[in-house]
């Protein structure tokens, strides 16, 4: 299923301070005041870090967190930070190992685990995934992206109903959180709840008319059901957002769609 860190590449930052856990754009003088020009050098990487991870230079990130983490070693967020981006060059042993250095400095952060978790899911280590999103909904129980992602490790499993029942928790905590939706319809899709799937997905392209996850898959499942005009009609438009859907071995080992759900693609694709 989608993770959190795919498409939306779903990696979570932890927008710590260098002495707390507030705000990036911290206030330096609280915590270096007695060195202005120290101050000054890491707002300066901290800018660079946040530009790079956000504009998708991720060598060029990690080269800014090494830096940062040089100076405040004792930061479980610079530790977690550098993670995301390794995870994001997929260098998944280091990052485990920033992640484990970050949750060491700050057990009780939950971001840590959550950025573990989706590292762990890369590997195919769901069960170690599944504790980690355990533990950040035991010190934050209303985490709607812990629940998603619980349900993409659930769903690596096979676990669908499990999977369901978490995708359908992160959608009610958080009503815009699109692609928990979607994973919700797609696993009941799998599970045989062909027309409560359909009709799912028909109502987030109602609402998120460019959604093209949802107009693809909806396509697939509209073919197999034999409702080939309307199938037609939704992939046109996937096709002008997004032409990676053409790709089944992308649709199953990247954006990982259930089995179900992606042969349905393939028979779209083929014209069978």
């Amino acid at each position: 299923m989608q993770l959190i860190s795919i498409i939306v590449t779903l990696i979570v930052f932890s927008l710590y301070t260098l002495g707390g856990y507030s705000n990036p754009a911290f206030a330096a003088s609280e915590t270096l005041a007695e060195s202005t020009p120290v101050v000054q050098d890491v707002e300066n990487l901290l800018n660079q870090a946040f530009d790079a991870t956000t504009t998708g230079k991720f060598a060029e990130a990690e080269t800014y967190w090494t830096q940062i983490i040089k100076q405040y070693p004792d930061n479980a967020a610079m530790w977690s930070n550098r993670g995301n981006v390794r995870v994001s060059q997929n260098k998944i042993e280091a990052a485990l190992s920033d992640y484990n250095k970050a949750i060491e400095l700050a057990p009780n952060a939950p971001d840590p685990y959550l950025n573990r978790g989706v590292a762990y899911e890369r590997l195919e280590r769901w069960a170690s995934a599944i504790a980690d999103y355990n533990h950040v909904l035991e010190l934050s129980g209303e985490d709607a992206v812990a629940y998603n992602n619980r349900g993409n490790a659930e769903a690596g499993l096979g676990n669908w109903k499990a999977a369901i029942i978490d995708y359908e928790t992160a959608a009610e905590l958080d009503p815009n959180y699109a692609f928990a939706r979607a994973n919700y319809a797609l696993a009941l899709y799998q599970d045989g709840q062909t027309e409560k799937a359909i009709r799912t997905m028909k109502n987030l392209v109602r609402k998120y008319p460019n959604f093209a996850d949802m107009r693809a898959a909806l396509s697939a499942c509209l073919w197999e059901k034999g409702k080939r005009g309307e199938a037609e009609s939704n992939w046109v438009a996937v096709i002008g957002l997004d032409g990676r859907y053409k790709d089944l071995e992308w649709v199953t080992q990247v954006r990982r769609w259930p089995p179900e759900v992606v042969n349905a693609l393939d028979k779209f694709l083929n014209l069978q």
